[in-house]
């Protein structure tokens, strides 16, 4: 299985970059094949200009090239990954303006569907498990990534962890890691 694990932080060498690293140790020790978006060092404009707006009465608009290419790159992948750090509870601003940009009407939804065998939201956050639940975070955040994105556009096994407490000690954050190798390994 081809996997593209699309990461969006402002530091690769964060941890939210060990995140990454680890989840792509787990997946290639799996037998997985990865390729890596790295929005921000790639440079991704998320901005949604008029040449990429959907247009509902022709399904079949050919979008920029900068689209097109981000399509070519999620359609030679058999599964998707996103690793991010929840600010807002949600995605950061980069991601969400790929998927806006890039997961567009004709291709991602609508008459077509996203052809991908499963798709994980993998979220590092910082304050811990229990504060999620209490006001509804992780159900809201749920809602809105698995089912409003991956499910609407056609990715079935679809699902989202979140790793809580990343601000912890040193032992916390190994155990996150650990986790996020796992997780990887099962995908």
């Amino acid at each position: 299985m081809n996997v593209l694990i699309v990461f969006d932080h402002p530091r690769r060498d964060g941890f939210c970059g060990a995140v990454l690293d680890s989840f792509v140790q787990g997946l290639q020790a799996a037998g997985r094949r990865t390729e890596i978006a790295d929005l921000r060092a790639e440079g991704f404009d998320p901005r949604l200009d008029p040449e990429d707006e959907p247009d509902w009465n022709d399904p079949r608009k050919v979008y920029s090239p900068a689209v097109l290419a981000e399509q070519a790159r999620i359609a030679r992948n058999d599964a998707l990954a996103f690793v991010f750090p929840v600010w807002w509870w949600s995605l950061p601003a980069t991601t969400k303006g790929w998927i806006d940009r890039v997961w567009n009407h004709g291709w991602a939804y609508g008459d077509r569907k996203l052809p991908h065998r499963k798709a994980l939201f993998l979220g590092v956050a910082a304050s811990d498990a229990d504060h999620y639940p209490k006001r509804g975070y992780d159900s809201a955040m749920q809602t809105q990534l698995v089912t409003g994105i991956t499910q609407y556009c056609g990715i079935a096994d679809s699902r989202q962890e979140l790793l809580h407490g990343a601000l912890g000690d040193e032992g916390d954050r190994l155990a996150l890691l650990k986790r996020a190798q796992d997780l990887g390994h099962s995908f």
